[in-house]
């Protein structure tokens, strides 16, 4: 099928050998930006619902801190395939720039957040969402601007780089976040001020469109219809979370079944559209590349195995083991993300060298390692104790770690380099979804499978303990039936979950010695640890589950398989000599098919795709 006359392919900038660099730079800023934010925000709650005087922990208030939480991932989610094929369109650069100043200006708009309780809650969850669609332009471009700049046999080393960054700065976010939220809640958001208009002049002044780009009708109805359908799931799997009447989750609330039910349905109807529309904005045909559609879900299946895992270990941290080695649970939250360094430790380490690796021997291997990996460390997890020795442990959390490098970018390279160059932008942003995605969905599976662990032990224990310190049999029995949910945040939060939840009323009863003893460091790990390794297994289980459907799936994605444009030059000005090997008839027909279409559409301006076995010769 010819590519229509109304497309336009355009390349408008060539550029010396070290623009690439510059390229990794600027994107580098962008991601730690990013990733930076997002973290901060999570340590620095308390401070924040102290600073508009709202209580984080009320139930009338829940849905407030459901929202400042998942908002920017919803948002993010929904979007990123959109602004990536607007970028494939109208110029990746150009979008990824828009990015850049829309996420500065929304950091400005949130530290200015003017008003006091729910009032100042919505402030900040629309003014988060509207962040996240700068946050959604930066994500869905970035790696398709180095995937321009970059020859492919340097694409993974660049796209790994680029993640160490990201990982670098979801983990430095938990430092700022604390150090900055006792200085005042408004610096967590005016800190990302300077970087963001930095990055912002730096990339309007020297980033360039050397990429292919196409101009096409916008496809209104898919958009629609992917971005309703998402959503919708999201936001019911989001709400499953929340306790519903008498039962511990939401997964029961009419609302939340009707939300996934319709969200699925038009989803189904997005893939339909696609299908029929001459002009789609996400081209089907793209997962009959087995290492596009294998590499996708295996992104997906991670993602879903390891997104609430990073929360159970925070709550792990905060709520029994820092408060049982001396640390004040007001403090928890900051040194929670000092000692899960070596899990970043590990990423960082392994990240570059698995990218480059995977440059010279394909990212089957590593990634599959990777993801194996991570699931054998899951269930090492299942033998520590709650109260764990912290050596052994760290060096479990260095080898996740590890593990999460050796698949993230070399996945990411495969799913690259398999999208031809004027659909870079739309991939990429597929392949944020499905990070993004996996994500609440993972939230929503690990914190109900804790909540029924927790619930089927901490009921009776917590009755006990409170009635051995005194408080009266009427009280123990309606805080012992309360939902796990939430002294799971109040640990989250950095709470004392007891003095939380027994409130002034019920400790203004009991004598100094009893009130000391309720709302010490002890009571609660002490409390609360047998069920929460009871439940710990339910999560641990299922992350090392998903992640080995993850690995069968990586495994599956064939040899390697890159798309590169004939004659055409990446950033250092030299055209690619080949462009990979690939493996599997499908994979193959899925070059063939994209060189013949559009070699037929040389006329209309649009690139030429070369398809080539390992060995230079054509495979069409």
């Amino acid at each position: 099928m010819k590519i229509r006359s109304a497309m336009s392919a355009e390349r408008t900038h060539e550029v010396g050998p070290h623009y690439k660099w510059l390229v990794l730079s600027n994107t580098t800023v962008g991601v730690v930006l990013a990733s930076m934010n997002g973290t901060s925000l999570i340590i620095a709650l308390p401070v924040i619902f102290r600073g508009i005087r709202l209580n984080p922990l009320d139930p009338a208030n829940f849905p407030y801190l459901l929202w400042i939480l998942m908002g920017y991932m919803l948002v993010t989610a929904v979007l990123v395939v959109t602004v990536g094929r607007i970028g494939d369109m109208f110029g990746r650069v150009r979008m990824y720039n828009l990015g850049f100043a829309v996420f500065t200006l929304g950091s400005v708009l949130l530290s200015l957040v003017w008003s006091h309780g729910s009032a100042g809650a919505l402030e900040l969850v629309f003014l988060r969402m509207f962040q996240a669609i700068g946050g959604a332009l930066l994500m869905a471009n970035s790696a398709a601007i180095i995937t321009d700049a970059f020859p492919s046999e340097q694409l993974g080393l660049a796209l790994g780089t680029n993640m160490v960054a990201a990982i670098f700065g979801s983990f430095f976010g938990i430092l700022a976040g604390g150090l900055l939220s006792q200085v005042g809640w408004r610096w967590v958001f005016l800190v990302n001020v300077p970087v963001g208009l930095f990055g912002t002049v730096w990339a309007y002044l020297k980033l360039k469109e050397i990429g292919i780009h196409v101009r096409a009708k916008i496809d209104w109805l898919g958009n629609l219809a992917f971005a309703g359908g998402l959503g919708m799931v999201l936001v019911g799997v989001t709400y499953g979370i929340k306790p519903y009447g008498h039962s511990l989750t939401g997964w029961s609330n009419p609302f939340v079944l009707e939300m996934i039910i319709i969200g699925l349905l038009l989803l189904a109807a997005f893939v339909v559209i696609e299908l029929k529309v001459p002009e789609p904005m996400f081209e089907m045909s793209l997962f009959r590349n087995r290492a596009f559609a294998a590499g996708n879900l295996a992104q997906f299946l991670g993602s879903v195995g390891r997104g609430g895992m990073q929360f159970m270990l925070i709550i792990w941290f905060q709520g029994i083991w820092l408060p049982q080695h001396g640390y004040a649970f007001v403090n928890t939250p900051l040194w929670s993300g000092i000692y899960m360094i070596p899990w970043m430790g590990g990423f960082v380490l392994s990240g570059p060298l698995a990218g480059k690796l995977s440059d010279r021997y394909g990212a089957r291997p590593f990634a599959t390692a990777g993801m194996v990996l991570s699931a054998a460390m899951y269930l090492a997890m299942m033998a520590f104790p709650a109260n764990f020795s912290y050596f052994p442990f760290a060096v479990v959390m260095l080898v996740s770690g590890i593990a999460m490098g050796l698949f993230a970018s070399p996945n990411t390279a495969s799913i690259m380099n398999s999208v031809p160059a004027r659909q870079r932008g739309v991939g990429s942003g597929m392949r944020v979804t499905f990070g993004n995605a996996g994500m609440p969905l993972s939230m929503g599976l690990f914190f109900s499978l804790m909540v029924v662990g927790l619930n089927q032990k901490v009921p009776a224990a917590m009755y006990s303990g409170l009635i051995s310190h005194g408080v009266p049999a009427s009280d123990a029995i309606g805080l012992s039936h309360l939902p796990p949910l939430g002294y799971l945040f109040a640990a989250f939060l950095g709470y004392n979950p007891i003095a939380s939840l027994l409130g002034p009323g019920v400790l203004s009863k009991l004598s100094a010695a009893q009130q000391a003893s309720l709302t010490g460091r002890a009571f609660f790990p002490q409390l609360i640890s047998p069920a929460f390794k009871h439940g710990l297994v339910l999560v641990l289980a299922f992350a090392a589950v998903m992640s080995l459907i993850a690995a069968v799936a990586s495994a599956l994605r064939g040899r390697r398989f890159i798309h590169e444009e004939a004659g055409s030059t990446i950033g250092n000005g030299v055209s690619p000599a080949y462009s990979g090997s690939q493996h599997g008839d499908d994979t193959r027909l899925s070059g063939q098919k994209e060189s013949r279409n559009t070699r037929a559409s040389v006329a209309d301006g649009s690139p030429d795709i070369a398809s080539v076995d390992s060995d230079g010769q054509p495979s069409g």
